[in-house]
């Protein structure tokens, strides 16, 4: 197989929604700070919401993104924290895929930290190819030809190869 067909893990984007400002968004920065080392960005609302009392430019989140070696690492570790089962559901039809870890302490070497209490997070994990540059490039901007995206199946074996996912079958529950 050709090295233009490797698939790489691009970044992985960590992200806990507060819902408003103050202490819950505090607590969630602290959060996220301690598991990557990194200062997280706020994310800020774009729509009027009335019954939720949401403005525009209203900070109700905050999220941190990972790259290369750093991102390899913390999303096995996060990985653990769910035992390494993801729904097929998960994956989107360009390979990447997403899942949330509903408790911090589930993850290995996160001890409990008294100011911020018992939250979750969500996970949402990018994959590429070599030149997939092409798209984000600032001259001659091509878009990516459809045989060398990556498809939703390829995706899927890649997180079993080299990620170690298990990937959990959705029943028919009715």
């Amino acid at each position: 197989m050709s090295s233009m067909k490797d698939i790489k893990v691009e970044k992985i984007t960590l992200n806990i929604g507060a819902g408003k400002p103050g202490a819950e968004l505090d607590k969630a920065i602290t959060l996220l700070k301690t598991i990557t080392g990194k200062t997280p960005a706020e994310t800020k609302t774009t729509k009027r919401i009335p019954g939720w009392a949401i403005r525009p430019g209203l900070t109700i989140g905050c999220k941190v993104t990972l790259r290369n070696k750093d991102a390899v690492e913390t999303v096995k570790r996060l990985l653990t924290a769910i035992d390494n089962l993801i729904s097929i559901r998960s994956f989107d039809k360009n390979g990447n895929f997403s899942f949330g870890v509903p408790e911090y302490l589930e993850i290995p070497n996160m001890d409990y930290i008294p100011e911020v209490g018992i939250i979750g997070l969500e996970v949402a994990v990018t994959l590429a190819r070599p030149g997939y540059r092409i798209k984000r490039r600032t001259q001659k901007t091509k878009s990516i030809p459809e045989r060398h995206k990556i498809s939703k199946q390829e995706g899927i074996d890649f997180a079993k190869k080299e990620l170690g996912v298990k990937i959990k079958e959705e029943e028919d529950e009715e």
